[in-house]
């Protein structure tokens, strides 16, 4: 590894300046006990940290802080910890998704507004992770991602559950299967240590995605928050970083558009979140690499599924870990895989793990006898969707992948909330549930309730799925045939807008098609009659959010957010 001079170094802008300004500079930073040599041309390393009390899957990132600073000190860098906007998704109202970008441009300014060469993200809960990456992907500077891990598994009377229970137990508690006691007792037994959702839902998702782009090291994604090995983990990252700095390694010679379709198929393979989509698009979007929704189709539509987890399976994010862990995926991948992009450590993927051994063949299955033939997400398009919708084959129902039936409407997820279980609601099992206004504008900030619960009087038929529709999300922990991220979305006018109870809808997920059978003349018809819904927000974010946020297939970005911008700061405040 060859060494930055000083002059090359960003901070030396701040930190190498003489006269007052350097003295400022200088001056106050030394009232936190640094000696004068730390100031003397050392890489300054900014870890972004996503630690807060109302984020509980981030709660113990203070002590991964401390783990990254050892490897930065060891490494002869200078380590400066700073706080960013942090986004708790079991916590924050209406939708941690409404904040995403917020906390994004949070990220981009907190590292060019400071002396920093290299930056240390740590991530953890759903949306950090792609928020931190989009904000760092706007400043191009040399940067690593520490995901927080997975919480362990939790036990209820004997048995192994996670995340994706709660949906089990919310249908189970409706229909009088589980008592409130009961359910009280599971709530207390799923979440048993720090870390993030423990099966393969949207936080695992993202931390596998950092893993497969190359912007973590090794081994990143399934290491347990509780386990020893996430510290040194973090340590070592903070060891890289400091020969990123060194080699100028930026994220826009590791985020290729080669290491994008690295992470799609890799997504496929471990069957994660469809969230993945509309935050690798972001990214994409940011980093000015050309990416598109039917990339997602064509290279991870036929990847077979090689992981057992939930949703899509039996296992839990510690089984992953000690079965191999993605590097074991990796590996199995590497035909599919471009190995010319490099990654953090400077190799490329296939090379970092093409030693990777699997130690429990029921957990992470081989190409040649997969767990399923075909995995990842299938984009459809119609007159439903004509800029597509997404569906996650692996968790839903194969006999419902064609499929016709009667539409029943909710206009909102209030209306959906007062009349699910109405015993008069018109609705069977052959329906095809519609949810509209909960797109990025609609809603806004487009919430994980698109995979709606059935009604209790369906769930006592023994019936544990149906069609669903919407333009909005769904969580990573979450199952069922849910056709998700409808786009141009309902509040723009759409016909998905238009869609009315009774109508008939054609699902047919293997020629890409979701159709609403009403004539052009009809659609032209009640289009003239149609308004958007009030929105109450007229102030702020909020406001600035609807005004610019970007259609779901794009990414669901503030459209000024889009492209880098670079870490230049022009002008001085001394």
């Amino acid at each position: 590894m060859s060494n930055n001079n000083k002059k090359d170094l960003r901070s030396r802008d701040w930190f190498g300046k003489t006269g007052k300004d350097g003295f400022i500079y200088r001056s106050w930073m030394k009232n936190q006990g640094f000696p004068s040599d730390e100031f003397e041309g050392k890489p300054v390393i900014g870890i972004c940290n996503t630690w807060s009390e109302l984020t509980p899957c981030n709660a113990h990132m203070r002590e991964l802080a401390e783990s990254v600073k050892r490897g930065v000190w060891e490494a002869g860098g200078f380590p400066l910890e700073f706080p960013v906007m942090s986004l708790g998704e079991t916590i924050i109202r209406p939708t941690a998704m409404l904040y995403r970008n917020l906390a994004s441009m949070d990220v981009e300014e907190s590292i060019r507004a400071n002396p920093l060469d290299g930056v240390v993200l740590l991530c953890g809960c759903d949306k950090t992770t792609p928020s931190l990456v989009m904000g760092a992907c706007s400043v191009d500077i040399p940067t690593i991602v520490v995901s927080g891990g997975p919480m362990l598994t939790g036990y209820f009377k004997g048995k192994k559950i996670g995340t994706t229970d709660v949906w089990r137990f919310a249908e189970d508690h409706k229909t009088g299967k589980i008592s409130d006691e009961e359910l009280l007792e599971a709530e207390g037994a799923m979440c048993r240590s720090q870390g993030h959702c423990a099966v393969m839902g949207t936080a695992s998702t993202m931390a596998s995605m950092v893993e497969s782009l190359g912007l973590s090291l090794p081994g990143n994604a399934a290491i347990p928050a509780a386990d020893s090995r996430r510290k040194v983990l973090s340590h070592e990252s903070g060891r890289q970083i400091v020969e990123m700095v060194n080699d100028d390694l930026k994220m826009s010679k590791i985020l290729k558009r080669e290491a994008f379709l690295n992470a799609i198929k890799i997504n496929a393979a471990v069957g994660g979140s469809t969230n993945f989509i509309i935050h690798l698009m972001a990214i994409a979007r940011r980093m000015e690499v050309d990416l598109e929704l039917d990339d997602f189709d064509e290279h991870g539509s036929n990847i077979p599924l090689l992981v057992n987890l939930m949703p899509s399976g039996d296992h839990f994010m510690e089984d992953f870990y000690y079965a191999g862990g993605l590097p074991v995926v990796i590996k199995e991948m590497s035909k599919h895989l471009n190995s010319d992009v490099i990654t953090a450590n400077g190799n490329s993927l296939v090379e970092n793990n093409k030693n990777a051994e699997c130690y429990n063949r029921d957990v992470i299955a081989t190409l040649d006898e997969p767990f399923q033939e075909k995995s990842g997400t299938t984009v459809v398009r119609g007159n439903l969707c004509p800029d597509g919708a997404v569906i996650k084959t692996s968790a839903a129902s194969p006999e419902l992948m064609q499929h016709k039936g009667r539409a029943v409407v909710f206009e909102g997820i209030e209306d959906y909330k007062a009349r699910i279980d109405d015993p008069e609601l018109d609705i069977d099992e052959s329906c095809i549930m519609v949810l509209k206004y909960v797109g990025p504008k609609g809603y806004p900030g487009m919430p994980e309730v698109g995979n709606m619960g059935l009604p209790k009087k369906i769930l006592e038929k023994g019936v544990k799925d149906m069609v669903r529709i919407s333009d909005g999300r769904m969580s990573g922990t979450a199952y069922g045939t849910a056709f998700l991220h409808a786009s141009p979305e309902s509040y723009t006018g759409s016909v998905l807008a238009l869609v009315e109870t009774g109508d008939m809808i054609e699902v047919d997920v293997n020629n890409r098609r979701l159709h609403l059978d009403v004539s052009d003349e009809e659609l032209e018809r009640r289009k003239e009659n149609w308004n958007p819904p009030p929105h109450e927000f007229d102030r702020g974010y909020v406001n600035l959010y609807i005004e610019h946020v970007e259609q779901a297939h794009l990414g669901a970005d503030l459209d000024f957010l889009v492209g880098k911008s670079g870490s230049e700061v022009k002008r001085e405040s001394h």
